[in-house]
């Protein structure tokens, strides 16, 4: 059997006579011995698929016809039919961990979780022994390749666009099997301990770093508007006396046992003229 879209008049006429004389001769006497035990063999001639499945038909080894068959009741010829049920739903399975060494030489351990479904029942049948199971291992190798090429810095910040790569990936893969991959996800990337300690350890003096940064900047935005206001102070007089006049009122409010009253120099002055 030979399953190809783009030479699909080719292989039609390949299946036509592919029986040949003493196929055909089986099966003209699989169809009297139907037709002769009629009322029995009814039971054995009728199938029924799901709406979400298809049964792919195998004629004395060789696929009958180009589109499966369902849903709903097919015809088959007992003794030389046989048929394979093909689920079409979406399955999603997990990706076992995997340890990975990335780019930059660190080993991290990533799972993730992959939707298919298949769109060509005959392509999944004919072209591999089983979709399910080796669109499994292909995950997991996809999975470890794509990581590879990867830095921790890119592994933990671009997700998404590792799980597009991996879908793409995984979809030209498969596509030769009739699986189509839906989506990729990653699911979770765990880090060795001593790792995690010195990330932390460094995220860590980086907020110091900008926590003395920022105080630093204010320090500066606070001595500039101390020296505005010094300006205006000296500008006029009356001003220092109203600061005065508000710090005894502030310690006052805090310490009112104790009051310290400061004496305007100009007083001082007149009385020294004396």
């Amino acid at each position: 059997f030979y399953y190809s879209q783009g030479k699909g008049n080719d292989s039609r006429t390949e299946r036509t006579g592919a029986l040949g004389c003493v196929g055909w001769t089986i099966v003209i006497l699989s169809g009297m011995f139907v037709v002769l035990l009629f009322p029995l063999t009814i039971w054995f001639c009728f199938r029924i698929v799901q709406e979400y499945e298809r049964a792919v038909i195998f004629r004395l080894g060789r696929i009958t016809d180009r589109r499966p068959k369902g849903p709903g009741i097919f015809f088959i010829l007992p003794c030389t039919d046989s048929f394979v049920k093909v689920d079409l739903r979406t399955v999603s399975f997990d990706i076992p961990p995997q340890e990975i060494l990335t780019k930059d030489s660190v080993t991290i351990s990533v799972d993730g979780v992959v939707y298919f479904r298949v769109s060509d029942p005959i392509a999944s049948v004919a072209n591999v022994s089983n979709a399910d199971f080796s669109t499994r291992l292909l995950a997991q190798t996809t999975l470890r390749n794509v990581l590879g090429t990867k830095n921790l810095a890119e592994v933990l910040s671009d997700r998404e666009g590792i799980a597009h790569s991996m879908q793409s990936n995984l979809d030209e893969a498969t596509d030769h099997w009739g699986i189509k991959v839906e989506r990729v996800e990653i699911k979770d990337v765990k880090l060795p301990h001593q790792l995690q300690r010195a990330m932390a350890a460094e995220a860590e003096a980086a907020r110091e770093a900008r926590a003395k940064v920022i105080a630093a900047e204010g320090e500066m935005n606070a001595s500039r508007a101390l020296k505005e206001a010094s300006l205006v102070i000296a500008e006029s007089p009356s001003a220092l006396q109203l600061r005065y006049l508000q710090t005894l009122n502030t310690i006052a409010a805090e310490k009112n046992s104790t009051i310290i009253f400061p004496l305007p120099m100009d007083v001082l002055s007149h009385f020294m003229r004396k």
